[in-house]
């Protein structure tokens, strides 16, 4: 039987009725992005560093310190874990959203590596007048901190590390978390299918950072994850997926070079990020450091143990003080869980 080519009309009518769905597609996406944040509008503060306009949240007096959160999250992960209002008890605490993320702003006239997105907060904190800080990074936001720590040796006091990844790995969810930082294509992407599929499997997906703990109720209550789906934020993730292990790469090649005092914490179960390759290694290059590994916790490690991240602080900072290794945190461990000190 001959083949029928389309007639030219037909193909154009076709073309025009798919331009139109997803044009129609992308508005409702659009709609929804905004409709959510009227729903949890910005709770902080605005200023504007090198053309980004920044968002962050500030609270407490006395010795500053930086909160810089994961991929995917922003400054409300923080609040929700219960880790900025306890150490806003006795400290000066900023919390960022990181470039992209929250109510922060993303450009893309430059590649958001740690590097680049620890110069611009760094110029942030000396414009707020942050002098010597302890920097607080969950995750994705390690790599920040470490990034900080090592390009402005003189400006930080010390280290928290949180659930962190420090050493490049072979990772499959790498390239598939990957595809909305593509140009055009990836753009498309987070416009159109990504939204609704992002938030169809947002209760498995947090389900797998919190394990093997159960996800607190307060998470679920409070966490406003239909800001995690909007297109702009999407584009964020990839990026920084993307970006994850070759900046893992470059800053593990000069761990060596940091005096500062670190306390490094992490899940023992993290199905994220493995503790051993991760934390464990980077705890054996880091002569000014000590480790604590949670049993029972997972990715989350913050949302399960605030207390303990709270006297991590304090321990880096007393540690800071006196030109000594961090001392020993006094144990307070999820549930039936217990830390590990090294």
């Amino acid at each position: 039987m001959p083949f029928d080519p389309p007639r030219p009309g037909r193909l154009a009518g076709a073309l025009l009725m798919g331009a139109a769905v997803i044009g129609a597609v992308a508005l409702v996406n659009h709609a929804v992005a905004r409709r959510s944040e009227r729903a949890h509008p910005a709770e902080g503060r605005f200023m504007e560093v090198e053309g980004v306009r920044l968002h962050f949240v500030e609270r407490g007096t006395g010795r500053p310190i930086v909160l810089l959160h994961g991929n995917g999250a922003f400054v409300q992960d923080w609040q929700v874990s219960g880790v900025l209002d306890l150490l806003a008890r006795d400290h000066r605490v900023i919390a960022f959203d990181r470039p992209g993320f929250g109510y922060s702003e993303r450009p893309r006239n430059r590649i958001w590596t740690p590097r680049a997105q620890a110069a611009l907060l760094h110029t942030a904190l000396m414009r707020l007048r942050v002098r010597d800080p302890i920097l607080v990074g969950h995750s994705w936001g390690t790599l920040v901190a470490l990034a900080m720590a090592l390009d402005h040796k003189r400006d930080i006091a010390g280290l928290v590390l949180l659930a962190g990844y420090y050493f490049p790995t072979r990772r499959l969810d790498v390239p598939l978390l990957s595809g909305p930082a593509i140009p055009g294509l990836g753009d498309l992407m987070r416009y159109t299918v990504l939204p609704p599929i992002s938030w169809l499997l947002r209760r498995p997906m947090v389900r797998r950072l919190f394990a093997p703990s159960p996800v607190t109720p307060r998470f679920w209550a409070q966490f406003p994850l239909p800001l995690c789906v909007r297109p702009a934020q999407l584009r964020a993730i990839g990026a920084d997926t993307a970006l994850m292990i070759p900046a893992a790469s470059r800053l593990a090649r000069r761990y060596r070079e940091l005096e500062i005092p670190a306390v490094i914490v992490a899940g023992i179960d993290d199905q994220i990020v493995d503790m051993r390759r991760q934390s464990r290694r980077l705890r054996g290059m880091l002569a000014n450091s000590i480790m604590y590994a949670v049993d029972g916790a997972g990715h989350m490690v913050h949302h399960l143990a605030p207390e303990m991240v709270a006297r991590a602080v304090s321990s880096a900072e007393r540690a800071a003080a006196s030109g000594t290794r961090p001392s020993p945190v006094q144990a307070v461990a999820p549930n039936s869980a217990t830390m590990r000190g090294s």
